[in-house]
């Protein structure tokens, strides 16, 4: 589906109102600040640490839709109007 890495989720908590962390095994010293829109969660900032690899458009798709299929959100991630395909 993406590309020859995969990314997987390893955990997610709550921040705030509105916002979840997550935390992927890609990028084991970041921590991944996503925000709801309406009814899905995108990615809003994040914590990057050098000692990670760079953020690809690829690695944020995935990671949004991988946040979304756990907190039971991925419908409605795929049904957004901005979508681009």
């Amino acid at each position: 589906m993406f590309g020859g890495i995969t990314i997987e989720l390893v955990r997610w908590s709550y921040s705030r109102r509105k916002m979840v962390r997550g935390y992927f095994d890609k990028f084991p010293n970041t921590i991944f600040y996503f925000r709801r829109i309406r009814r899905y969660y995108i990615l809003y900032t994040l914590d990057w640490q050098p000692d990670d690899p760079e953020v690809t458009k690829e690695d944020r798709d995935q990671m949004q839709v991988l946040i979304n299929e756990a907190l039971g959100r991925e419908k409605e991630y795929r049904k957004r109007k901005s979508r681009s395909i």
